[in-house]
């Protein structure tokens, strides 16, 4: 069984920075896939930014340039910094990993940590 634990979450003035980082437990070497998503309320969860086991990075549009997403496949922990956060940031983060394992893959998600950026 994957889990996911989120830490880093926080309150912060807008322009400050927060990292973010989540651990996955009970996945061994077969992630494929780590990343962040982020939910508002009364909005659908979006894509921040993943990261693939090589190092291989994609983020959304709003975030590129201020958030970097990185990996520790030692540990199976991914980081997010985020820099020149804004109060549209604010939002519950979700970790998120994919999981392959005999042909199948297998999405876990973590319980969030919420980010509140104040104008």
């Amino acid at each position: 069984q994957v889990q996911l634990v989120e830490s880093g979450g926080g309150v912060v003035q807008a322009g400050a920075s927060l990292r973010l980082s989540c651990k996955a437990s009970g996945a061994g070497a077969s992630i494929d896939t780590m990343g962040w998503y982020r939910q508002k309320p009364g909005m659908q969860r979006e894509l921040v930014a993943t990261i693939t086991r090589s190092g291989a990075t994609n983020y959304d549009n709003d975030v590129w340039g201020r958030f970097r997403i990185s990996i520790d496949n030692g540990r199976n922990t991914i980081y997010l910094q985020m820099n020149s956060l804004k109060p549209d940031d604010s939002a519950t983060y979700l970790c998120y990993t994919r999981r392959l394992s005999s042909g199948n893959q297998y999405d876990y998600w973590g319980q969030g940590t919420q980010v509140t950026v104040s104008s």
